[in-house]
């Protein structure tokens, strides 16, 4: 079994890619900002937003929050919609 790293460790060792991201996050929205016209209520603009907020709150499971935030809602008929076949389960399977 595997002893997690201490919390100093791996800041030590993550801080300079978070740097760079946040960098190119806030670049990005610079960008936006200047560009013309606006994209406020631009659905992927405002989960952004919420992205950020949900990196803020404490908690360990924000990577899998931000997952769903950017995920399609499961569609129990995605097959139709695609017009795929559904395959009957084989009675040779276990």
């Amino acid at each position: 079994m595997s002893v997690p790293l201490e919390a100093s460790e791996i800041l030590n060792r993550e801080f300079p890619e978070i740097r760079a991201w946040l960098l190119q996050i806030g670049a990005a929205l610079d960008r936006m900002e200047r560009g013309s016209g606006s994209v406020a209520d631009d659905e992927r603009r405002q989960s952004i937003n919420e992205a950020l907020r949900l990196l803020l709150v404490p908690g360990p499971n924000r990577a899998e929050q931000l997952q769903l935030l950017f995920s399609l809602r499961y569609d129990p008929n995605w097959k139709q919609d695609f017009d795929l076949p559904s395959r009957e389960p084989s009675a040779s399977r276990p």
